[in-house]
């Protein structure tokens, strides 16, 4: 009797984030995060979802225009409205601010996502305040 393979269904790409170990001070940068591409609508609800349950509903998500494809002023993630906004300062092209209310804010590296594993994780390493 010949037995069936099932196909495999595609799998999401796992998160790549390094979270900075929480601290009684601020952080400069609190941790990176390698997403797969630039576009927003499809990488956002996975990072959202990875995020710390500690650190509430992001409400609100600055990202660099220039960086990212053209996204909408909001979208729908984990079942509420989250306020996408665009900067242009070029002293943060390689950034993504989210902000929760009552609970504070965070600022991400964002390692391009052509970036090479060799060069990433370093660089993720040294965001989230580790050692490479």
């Amino acid at each position: 009797m010949a037995t069936a393979l099932q196909p495999s269904l595609p799998s999401q790409p796992l998160l790549r984030l390094r979270l900075a170990p929480p601290g009684p001070l601020p952080h400069l940068i609190d941790g990176a995060w390698w997403p797969s591409s630039y576009d927003l609508l499809a990488e956002l609800p996975r990072l959202l979802t990875g995020l710390p349950r500690a650190w509430g509903h992001i409400s609100s998500v600055t990202v660099n225009g220039s960086t990212w494809t053209m996204t909408p002023r909001r979208m729908f993630v984990l079942g509420q409205v989250v306020r996408l906004h665009r900067s242009t300062a070029a002293s943060a092209p390689h950034t993504i601010c989210l902000l929760a209310p009552n609970r504070g804010r965070w600022d991400l590296l964002v390692v391009p996502p052509d970036t090479p594993p060799d060069t990433a994780e370093p660089l993720m390493a040294a965001a989230a305040g580790g050692t490479t």
